[in-house]
Formats: structure tokens, C-alpha cells, sequence
């Protein structure tokens, strides 16, 4: 199949590792996730990646803790780099064979803003895509990635289809993603989800972006509270 020249150009996307791994310390997630900004910056998305255990973020569901008892949060200012994306990717390493607790902490700090409208009226991420990369050495991935991309869409993110790519390696002790000998860099079943996942969230965040957003009829939590009912009949009013 011919290449087709794509532009991507104006979309933004950001990652967010999710790795207990503090910089300069070499972060497995990290390896995956340079695969797919590798893809997105050649089509012209500016991409910005930030590693969340490298800042003081609060424990919390506001979007600044620090109005509510904590002296430092640095959430607000990922926040606003949340804001100003059309793509955001939830990456992290499967612990116990979950999440991580950074990746938890991320979700709550996400859905501490899920409150907060759009322009439209809408709920806030309403009109922005999102995607999740899982790495880890056991058992997880699938249930991970239905966590992180439960959690997207249920604050309002629209999911793409196959929007979520993992590695995984021999279940117990074992070499990680970016360990030699791993395998997982030339892992095709691997290589081949990221890639999807890639071009299906900018996809849709270029279909979403172009449109207008998703259409702000039937979903306004202003106009339910002012009456409106979009249709919905009250079964017991018949």
C-alpha cells in the first residue's frame, strides 16, 4: 500500500509516564511511549511527554490541592498542559498486577476537574481523545488498559478504536521492556498495537478538532439543570 502524506499539523498530544522511576533512571514505560511521539512528531503534533513522579503532586480530587489544606501541588501546572491537548496517553508499569499507585494518582487528579465545563457547556475534556500504553514483566496489561481507558472516558474523553498497546514479558522475575535480551523492542505484536493506537488517536483527534467537537446537544449539564430533558420520558409519568 502507497505511503499518504498525513498533516497533522496543530494537534497537540501529552503523555504522561506514570513510572515510579524518577529522572535521570531509565523508565521501561518510557521506551514505549517514544515509539508512538516518535510516529506523532514526523506528522506534525507537537508532543510534550511529562514524567508525573518527577513532580510534587498531591493526594486529591480538586484540581489545586493546595486550596484545600496541602502546602505545594504541582497538578495545576500538568493541568494546564492537559488542557491545552487534543490526545492525552496514560502510560505506566503494572505493579501487583494493577496500576500503578502514580497512575491511580493521575486518575484522581484527572477526574478532580471532570466537574468543570467547556465552553459549549460541556464537561471539560469533552471533544479530546485518549489512549494508554502498559508495560510490565506479569500478568495485567488488558486489565490495566480497561482501567486507564475507563477512567478517560468516563470524564469525557473519546476512546478510539484499538487505543491501547502494551509489552509484557516472562510472568515473574525477568527483564523489562528496554533490558537486553527482553525482546520487547522487537516485539511486532507489540510494535503493531502501539502504531495503531497511535494513528487512530490522531485520527479522531483531527476528526474531532476539524468538527467542532462532539455536538453539544443532548450532553449539556447546563440545560438539564435548567429543565431541558433532550428527549428522556419519565416512564412512571405515563
Amino acid at each position: 500500500m502507497p505511503e499518504l502524506s498525513w498533516d497533522f499539523s496543530g494537534l497537540r498530544a501529552l503523555f504522561i509516564n506514570c513510572t515510579l522511576k524518577k529522572s535521570p533512571e531509565l523508565s521501561n514505560t518510557g521506551g514505549l511511549i517514544d515509539i508512538s511521539t516518535r510516529i506523532m512528531a514526523a506528522h506534525g503534533v507537537e508532543v510534550d511527554v511529562v514524567r508525573a513522579i518527577d513532580h510534587d503532586i498531591a493526594t486529591g480530587v480538586w484540581p489545586d490541592m493546595r486550596e484545600h489544606g496541602w502546602d505545594s501541588d504541582d497538578w495545576p501546572e500538568i493541568f494546564d498542559k492537559v488542557l491545552a491537548s487534543d490526545i492525552l496517553v496514560l502510560a505506566g508499569p503494572i505493579w501487583l498486577g494493577d496500576n500503578s499507585s502514580v497512575m491511580k494518582k493521575v486518575h484522581e487528579r484527572l477526574y478532580g476537574g471532570s466537574h468543570l465545563l467547556n465552553d459549549a457547556g460541556q464537561y471539560l475534556y469533552y471533544g479530546r481523545v485518549g489512549g494508554c500504553l502498559i508495560t510490565g514483566n506479569e500478568d495485567g496489561v488488558k486489565h490495566c488498559a480497561q482501567n486507564a481507558l475507563y477512567t478517560l472516558q468516563h470524564i469525557g474523553y473519546t476512546i478510539p478504536p484499538q487505543a491501547d498497546a502494551g509489552w509484557i514479558g516472562e510472568a515473574g522475575p525477568g527483564p523489562s521492556y528496554l533490558d537486553p535480551g527482553s525482546g520487547g523492542p522487537d516485539n511486532d505484536f507489540t510494535n503493531r498495537n502501539t502504531t495503531f493506537m497511535t494513528w487512530n488517536l490522531m485520527h479522531l483527534a483531527r476528526m474531532l478538532r476539524d468538527g467542532g467537537g462532539v455536538p453539544a446537544y443532548g450532553n449539556l449539564r447546563t440545560g438539564w439543570d435548567a429543565g431541558c430533558r433532550y428527549d428522556f420520558e419519565n416512564p412512571e409519568y405515563r
